[in-house]
């Protein structure tokens, strides 16, 4: 990061890393790309990508080195938006997933199901740092059915989206005149009228004014206990996570730096992560940030999450993404409704 004389600024967040006694550490290098705050119906940016490699220097900076090569691209960094503006795009993106294959993951999240699960996690069941995440999948068939449903029902969805973000999102408000749990419930009266899914009637059925406020009110009282609500990065980060571990092994992040990732929500997330006893040890075993300019393996992941995000669903480049990442079934993760 920079001021305004171009010096830069001390590096924020992380999870330093405590003293291993168990296990295996594998360390992986992360970046992400459709990051927009708490603004998550930026029609522009309706998902976030979270992609992670376990390249060591030498081999990210030879990956880095090879793509220059062919291409004039910054002598900084090499950026998705110049790479995929090439009239070889598609040939240069084959050649850098199979360059990737078995040593890469991606981990989407489409903005809008987030939400959904936010409904479901925070307002129907006690808030945790496991919301979002596959510990929490017992709640993800509710979830897809409000998706599904909602997003039949017509313009009272994105109403009802807007609600649940504008009672969500507690900072720069006069909370003296917040009036935004009801708007919240007109919104989702409303929306009833137009579901006919039993299951997602159900979901819409269960929330609790009191309830809700109360939630509110903890977030209002800034109780850290509650993971952020707007904040799909974290369990976008927990995913990666539990990708990457498993067989005793622990994970160990290098991540460009970030804001949401502060030092609090990283050790909650540590002790949600850890299986059974929380005392235990956890798959996270630290998160370091780092400037992207200084490390080639952060600059090949920011490089995949711009390309998975800016690859369009149907279009001829997408299927690469699987397929050349895909050494196990679940290279390519989401957090977005089933199919």
């Amino acid at each position: 990061m920079a001021g305004s004389t171009g010096a830069r600024l001390p590096l924020q967040g992380g999870l330093p890393p405590g003293e291993v006694t168990t296990g295996t550490v594998v360390e992986i290098a992360c970046d992400e790309s459709g990051f927009s705050g708490t603004n998550l119906l930026d029609p522009a940016t309706p998902v976030i990508v979270h992609a992670s490699v376990d390249l060591s220097r030498d081999e990210a900076a030879e990956l880095i080195r090879t793509l220059r090569s062919g291409f004039r691209f910054s002598p900084d960094e090499v950026k998705s938006r110049q790479f995929l503006r090439r009239r070889e795009a598609a040939e240069a993106v084959e050649w850098f997933l199979s360059a990737l294959r078995g040593r890469a993951h991606v981990h989407l999240v489409d903005k809008e199901f987030f939400l959904a699960t936010r409904v479901v996690d925070l307002l129907l069941a006690e808030p945790s740092y496991a919301a979002g995440t596959r510990l929490a999948g017992d709640r993800r068939p509710a979830a897809a059915a409000l998706h599904r449903a909602g997003r039949a029902a017509g313009p009272g969805w994105a109403v009802f989206l807007a609600a649940v973000v504008e009672m969500l999102r507690t900072k720069r408000r006069d909370r003296a005149d917040d009036r935004s749990v009801a708007r919240f419930f007109a919104a989702r009266d409303e929306l009833r009228r137009h579901v006919g899914d039993a299951q997602a009637g159900a979901v819409l059925d269960a929330l609790d004014p009191a309830r809700v406020a109360a939630v509110q009110a903890r977030l209002y009282a800034g109780d850290r206990t509650i993971p952020p609500p707007l904040e799909p990065l974290l369990p976008a980060l927990a995913e990666t996570v539990l990708h990457w571990s498993g067989d005793g092994r622990r994970v160990l992040v290098i991540h460009d730096e970030q804001s949401a990732l502060t030092e609090d929500r990283l050790r909650r997330l540590q002790v949600a992560l850890a299986p059974g006893d929380p005392a235990g040890p956890s798959p996270l075993a630290g998160l370091v940030m780092t400037d992207s300019r200084d490390d080639p393996r952060v600059q090949a992941a920011d490089l995949l999450a711009g390309v998975a995000r800016r690859m369009p669903g149907d279009g001829p480049l997408r299927p690469l993404l699987s397929s050349a990442l895909a050494h196990d079934p679940n290279a390519v993760t989401a957090e977005q409704e089933p199919t």
